[in-house]
């Protein structure tokens, strides 16, 4: 039975890591909790996809050399897509990948929650996509909303956006609740 499931890894780069509201509080826990995600759907032979944000210049641009996997992280993409935009959907060839390999559900992880992770989950659900959030194999950073002068904690960020997600544009999952739940529907 072919495939349907793909795990989309959006961002997760060096790049971040020379942005002034850099982190690694949360750091540890992420990255063993991707690499649990993409171990589980390289098991299962479902493709993964490594998505990398891009830039003319700065630390995201190419020549910085910077856009490569982040450390603590091995993955193994069975494609890769760089994009410009927000959604890994917007400006690059992942959308006719997915379609060309009759891909249904999507599995979406990376850095930064509230902002590539969740355009690109709207982006899949509006394109007809069945969509897996697994917002714990998602990083972001705390924000300060640029009105009140209140901090966000990123866990504040998270739950937010499974908030707005759950049950209009996906399903919010664990690792293991993605994993199995694409292994049920495939």
């Amino acid at each position: 039975m072919p495939q349907t499931t793909a795990l989309i890894v959006i961002d997760a780069q060096e790049s971040f890591r020379h942005r002034p509201y850099w982190s690694e509080a949360d750091l540890p826990g992420y990255v063993a909790r991707q690499q649990a995600l993409v171990d589980g759907c390289a098991h299962r032979g479902m493709p993964v996809v490594q998505i990398f944000h891009v830039e003319a210049q700065g630390p995201f641009s190419l020549a910085s050399g910077n856009v490569r996997t982040l450390e603590g992280l091995s993955i193994e993409p069975d494609a890769t897509f760089h994009k410009q935009y927000h959604s890994a959907l917007a400006g690059t060839g992942l959308m006719a990948w997915l379609v060309s390999r009759g891909i249904q559900r999507l599995i979406v992880s990376g850095i930064r929650t509230e902002q590539c992770c969740e355009t690109t989950a709207r982006h899949a659900s509006d394109s007809g996509f069945q969509v897996d959030y697994v917002s714990e194999a998602t990083l972001s950073f705390p924000m300060r909303h640029a009105r009140s002068g209140r901090m966000y904690t990123t866990a504040e960020i998270r739950e937010r956006t499974e908030l707005v997600l759950e049950g209009r544009f996906a399903r919010i999952a664990t690792v293991a609740e993605a994993i199995e739940g694409a292994a049920v529907s495939d």
